[in-house]
């Protein structure tokens, strides 16, 4: 958070000044947090940050401050976005949450979530965190059980992350019990004061389902507490910074009107996989293709009335093709980013063009 100290003193400067409200100085200050939070959750490369902060501070003001604030955060760039709730709930589900950064981070989120719309706060400083599902690679045969024979894939998916996690002050009681005694015992989470406890003391098993049902939930409520700016059409024209609202019009899927039928069920099976390479990875759609960027685009797609067209921002003489199926489009005019394009017409050629699309995203990954 260093680099955006100088934009909250020039903020400061313009509160005293009364430029806006107290209302407003808090409104603007959680909308930084949550900006810098869900970048983090999201991977977003942070270089060029403390340029982002500048340029806000040059950008904002006028007669509604807090508008033209919010305005200016939604049309911030690719490199520099605001991941929006999609993006956030997506990646916070999957994050390993445990592991972010350091303790104070741990601490911060959780506390975060247990307090968020409460006035009796609760000190999260004075309980750690639990893991629902335990952390012992040697899980007891009830929690083998309990889990099924995939057991180690589920507790290998989802230890670390939102939906098995909680707070707790019996942490060495809780130990790696079943989920039931950790429920019912004397300090479990059917008499938990934590609020993040009252949906496991509702349940009567702990398995794949209930950890995914559960960080579910627990995003919908992260994208309360950091929120997205709530910015109406009416007032993101009035603070446009430059394009005329014409030529920044947002594209959606619903924009490629060959995304239907077969194409469409083969476009989301990618799209997954795609989105699944890595937390930076974000979507981007626009008018002729739809975009896929780490630090920048490695790969783009043309939806086609038979299958997709993908190019690979790479070099062709790159690329290590063993099928042969990647074609040389060096100094050929089309709509995409690089010289290597790649036809997807089945859910069979999937693994094959996953394998070229994870060479162009570690090539363009940090590139920038």
């Amino acid at each position: 958070m260093d680099v955006a100290y100088p934009f909250f003193l020039k903020l400061h400067d313009d509160y005293q000044a009364k430029r806006f409200s107290r209302t407003d100085f808090l409104r603007i200050i959680r909308l930084v947090e949550s900006y810098v939070f869900r970048r983090a959750v999201c991977g977003v490369p942070t270089q060029g940050m403390n340029k982002t902060f500048a340029t806000l501070g040059h950008e904002i003001g006028g007669d509604d401050y807090l508008a033209s604030f919010e305005a200016r955060l939604v049309q911030l760039g690719s490199g520099s976005r605001f991941p929006t709730d999609d993006e956030f709930a997506r990646q916070i589900v999957v994050k390993d949450l445990y592991n972010f950064r350091n303790r104070n981070v741990k601490n911060y989120w959780l506390g975060r979530l247990e307090n968020h719309g409460r006035k009796e706060r609760v000190d999260v400083e004075e309980y750690t965190i639990e893991h629902v599902m335990p952390r012992n690679p040697n899980l007891s045969s009830e929690w083998r059980e309990a889990l099924g024979p995939e057991w180690r894939k589920v507790q290998d998916a989802y230890l670390h992350t939102l939906g098995n996690l909680t707070l707790t002050g019996y942490n060495p009681e809780l130990s790696d019990r079943p989920f039931r005694e950790k429920r019912d015992m004397d300090g479990g989470f059917a008499n938990s004061p934590i609020r993040l406890n009252r949906d496991l003391a509702k349940l009567d098993r702990w398995t794949e389902a209930e950890i995914v049902a559960r960080g579910r939930e627990l995003a919908r409520l992260a994208c309360e507490v950091w929120p997205f700016p709530s910015v109406s059409a009416t007032t993101l024209d009035r603070h446009r910074r430059s394009k005329p609202a014409e030529a920044r019009r947002p594209y959606t899927l619903a924009d490629h009107v060959h995304l239907a039928g077969p194409t469409r069920a083969l476009f989301d099976r990618f799209r997954e996989r795609v989105l699944g390479l890595d937390s930076m990875v974000h979507e981007e759609v626009l008018k002729l293709y739809i975009a896929y960027k780490a630090a920048t685009n490695f790969v783009d797609v043309v939806p086609q009335k038979r299958g997709l067209r993908l190019s690979l921002n790479m070099a062709f003489d790159e690329v290590d093709d063993p099928k042969g199926i990647c074609k040389d489009v060096t100094h050929i005019g089309r709509w995409g980013n690089g010289d290597v394009e790649v036809r997807l017409s089945s859910i069979e050629q999937l693994d094959d063009v996953m394998g070229l699309v994870r060479q162009a995203f570690d090539r363009r990954a940090h590139a920038e």
